[in-house]
C-alpha cells in the first residue's frame, strides 16, 4: 500500500498577500516552508516586502512567490514527484546548484519537511510560519490555526476550501 502523504497549499482568505509580499504565491498551488532563501541574510535584508516573507512567508513551488495561509491536504505520489523535480529546477537556476539530478535530494528534503509538519493535521488545517533571525541563523516556527479558530465560513466570499457551493 502507497504512503498518504500530505502537504499544504496556499490559500487567500483576502486580497492582503497580493500587497505585502514582491510575488504573491497563487492560490492553490503547493507550498514549502522555504526558509533557505533567507539562509544568507542579515537584519540589512529585513525591510519592506521581503520582511514580509522573510517574517511569515510560505514558498510556493509553481510561482515561487509568498503567502500567509495554507491548508494541508492529500498529495499524489505522482504530483510529489513533480513537486521535487520543480524545485530542483529551481534551484539549479535561482541558487547555482550543478544539475537537477544533484538537487534532487535538497528538494526532497524540503518536500518531506512540509509533509512531516502536514502528516498529523486534519484535511485543511490552516498553517501560518513565523521566522527570526537570531545570532544562530533563521528560526523558523510553525502554528497550526484549527478551522473554528479559522472561521473559514466567515472568508466564504474569498472562495471555499472544498468545491460545494456557498452563500453569500
Amino acid at each position: 500500500m502507497t504512503e498518504v502523504r500530505k502537504l499544504a497549499r496556499a490559500i487567500h482568505f483576502d486580497e492582503s498577500d497580493m500587497n505585502v509580499f514582491h510575488t504573491p504565491a497563487r492560490t492553490g498551488e503547493w507550498c514549502i516552508s522555504g526558509g533557505f532563501e533567507f539562509s544568507n541574510w542579515g537584519q540589512g535584508d529585513l525591510t519592506g516586502k521581503a520582511k514580509q516573507a522573510f517574517s511569515n512567508g510560505w514558498l510556493g513551488v509553481e510561482t515561487f512567490g509568498r503567502v500567509t495561509f495554507v491548508a494541508v491536504t492529500q498529495v499524489e505520489p505522482a504530483e510529489f514527484e513533480a513537486l521535487k523535480t520543480a524545485l530542483a529546477q529551481h534551484f539549479v537556476q535561482i541558487y547555482g546548484a550543478p544539475s537537477i539530478e544533484a538537487a534532487l535530494g535538497v528538494a526532497e528534503d524540503e518536500l518531506r519537511h512540509m509533509a512531516e509538519l502536514c502528516e498529523d493535521q486534519d484535511p485543511n488545517t490552516v498553517l501560518t510560519v513565523a521566522r527570526e533571525l537570531t545570532d544562530a541563523g533563521v528560526k523558523e516556527g510553525f502554528r497550526i490555526i484549527e478551522q473554528r479558530e479559522a472561521g473559514l465560513d466567515q472568508f466564504a466570499i474569498h472562495g471555499s476550501l472544498d468545491d460545494e457551493p456557498h452563500q453569500h
